[in-house]
């Protein structure tokens, strides 16, 4: 094998989690940062925890109300539409 090839090490590299909490573990990285461990994820605890990076979810739910209010509006102007035809036609036969 080829000399400084790869890269070192680290057999008592830290990885911390959010919550506290600490791992020893290997890696070539000496320290790493991480959101969610097993000691707070909500597969290995039970418990249901919702993660809103940036806000994705709220906007979601803004996208979605915004969606069904122009389908009412729109629903709204079509049945307008429809019964002033039907009004018009009415009268017209009576000419």
């Amino acid at each position: 094998m080829k000399k400084d090839t790869h890269p070192t090490y680290y057999s008592g590299a830290k990885i911390i989690c959010a919550c506290g909490n600490t791992i020893n573990s290997g890696s070539t990285v000496e320290e790493m940062h991480v959101e969610i461990c097993s000691k707070c994820h909500p597969f290995y605890t039970g418990k249901q925890k919702l993660i809103d990076t940036g806000g994705r979810i709220e906007r979601f739910r803004k996208l979605i109300e915004k969606k069904s209010a122009k389908k009412q509006i729109k629903s709204k102007t079509i049945a307008a539409k429809l019964t002033t035809k039907k009004g018009k036609n009415k009268t017209n036969k009576g000419h």
